[in-house]
């Protein structure tokens, strides 16, 4: 077996090239779920579509667990909740805004 066959046997994590796009990460997935299932195979009894499926929700699971704790999901994550946030103060600054004025709120400090 060659040594990437058996460092992906090992569970090595995707590497940030491999999560890029969605064509790379079909690719990725592809070629180890296919190492896989001819690791399990091994020319004994042919593999069942269960043992298949359990190799793909695996391997799935591990492809979103790469993305998640991405730099790139980190960073994407952050703007979603920069303007989620800023959505959701400025729709309270709205709400409110009369009130505060009253109160002696003015629109931009000196």
């Amino acid at each position: 077996m060659t040594e990437r066959k058996e460092e992906r046997r090992q569970g090595q994590p995707y590497s940030p090239e491999e999560i890029l796009s969605f064509d790379r990460i079909k690719r990725a997935m592809t070629s180890r779920v296919l190492d896989r299932i001819e690791e399990l195979w091994q020319g004994k009894q042919p593999v069942t579509v269960e043992q298949m499926n359990e190799v793909i929700a695996s391997e799935w699971q591990s492809i979103k667990d790469a993305v998640r704790s991405s730099p790139t999901a980190r960073e994407a994550f952050r703007k979603y909740l920069e303007r989620t946030v800023s959505d959701q103060i400025d729709k309270l600054v709205t709400e409110d805004r009369a009130e505060l004025e009253s109160l002696g709120v003015v629109e931009k400090s000196l």
